[in-house]
């Protein structure tokens, strides 16, 4: 909550934001603060979440939900406190095991399904951050200024080992690094080799991030000693 009210409070006034939680982030009060900012968002719940369907409350996970199939409840009460309305999802995708849940305030299926599916893409962010990567996960710090001004630092690096990644996915420097005929490796682990090649050879590091005149959102490293 207090992360949220810091990002609302930089936020511009005409911009849209969607928020997307795993299933950490289902509470009465986050969904409320964030209807309070008018975002949209769409979070995963738990399979025995009760929520009140013409007037009975009922667990999720006793409503039937078939494999390979979505389906919605539209306008039900969340959890016992009474949350709502609120739209809640069934979804059991064929190549899972069991289905997932969610709580949104969308009111289309389908959109809200696409929606929490990009959420999947900070998991990768997270295992290079943690046991792929960096290893932050391993410094053991507890006071959470210094932890803040580490994370700080890795995800500027984690940026520019990225954008190495990109470098060394290009032929002529992916033959120096990586096998030539296909790749098996992310743009992070790409970039950790370009990196490591570079250091071994003493060659000139690309570390300078420069503003690129013709795109403004985009940004390049510069040669540099």
């Amino acid at each position: 909550m207090r992360l949220l009210r810091a990002v609302v409070e930089r936020m511009p006034v005409t911009a849209t934001a969607q928020f997307l939680g795993d299933g950490e982030f289902d509470s009465r009060e986050l969904q409320q603060a964030l209807d309070a900012c008018d975002w949209t968002y769409v979070c995963r719940t738990a399979k025995n979440t009760q929520i009140q369907v013409n007037g009975e409350w009922v667990a999720l996970a006793s409503i039937d939900v078939h494999r390979g199939r979505k389906k919605m409840w539209r306008a039900v009460r969340f959890t016992q406190t009474g949350y709502g309305p609120v739209q809640v999802i069934g979804w059991w995708d064929s190549a899972c095991d069991e289905p997932l849940y969610l709580v949104t305030n969308l009111m289309d299926r389908d959109e809200a399904c696409r929606c929490y599916q990009k959420r999947m893409l900070i998991e990768t962010l997270f295992s290079d951050q943690k046991s792929r990567g960096f290893r932050l996960n391993q410094s053991h710090l507890s006071d959470p200024e210094r932890l803040s001004r580490l994370v700080i630092a890795a995800c500027l690096a984690y940026w520019w080992i990225i954008y190495l990644g990109t470098l060394a996915s290009q032929p002529h420097w992916r033959r120096l690094v990586h096998r030539a005929d296909r790749c098996d490796l992310s743009f992070f682990q790409l970039g950790l080799r370009l990196l490591a090649f570079w250091l071994e050879d003493d060659a000139p590091l690309r570390i300078a991030f420069l503003p690129q005149p013709s795109k403004a959102q985009t940004f390049i490293l510069n040669s540099v000693r």
